[in-house]
């Protein structure tokens, strides 16, 4: 794959302590569209996507924490629905 082409990649993760939690959060924020609480959206270079998962890797206890990376095409990206909930919003003190 060209490193210009970006990949459509949903993220999920399950970490049960506050501060590697809080981490993690804010690393996949400055990747992606924060979209539900421990779920979000992003559209990644090749490069992009290998930082963030060395950065992921480093951080978590594998024992404990899991992150999920849903790799989804051009098509199905572009058909994602959506009925009622808010946005979440970025309040830090949540995850504090």
């Amino acid at each position: 794959m060209k490193d210009n082409l970006k990949k459509k990649v949903v993220v999920s993760y399950d970490v049960p302590e506050d501060k590697r939690r809080t981490k993690i959060h804010k690393i996949l924020k400055s990747y992606g569209q924060w979209v539900q609480y421990s779920v979000f959206e992003c559209q990644l270079t090749e490069t992009q996507y290998a930082k963030l998962r060395s950065r992921l890797h480093k951080l978590i206890k594998p024992d404990t924490d899991s992150i999920r990376f849903y790799f989804l095409c051009a098509c199905c990206f572009d058909k994602i629905e959506r009925i009622g909930g808010e946005q979440p919003r970025d309040e830090t003190i949540f995850f504090a």
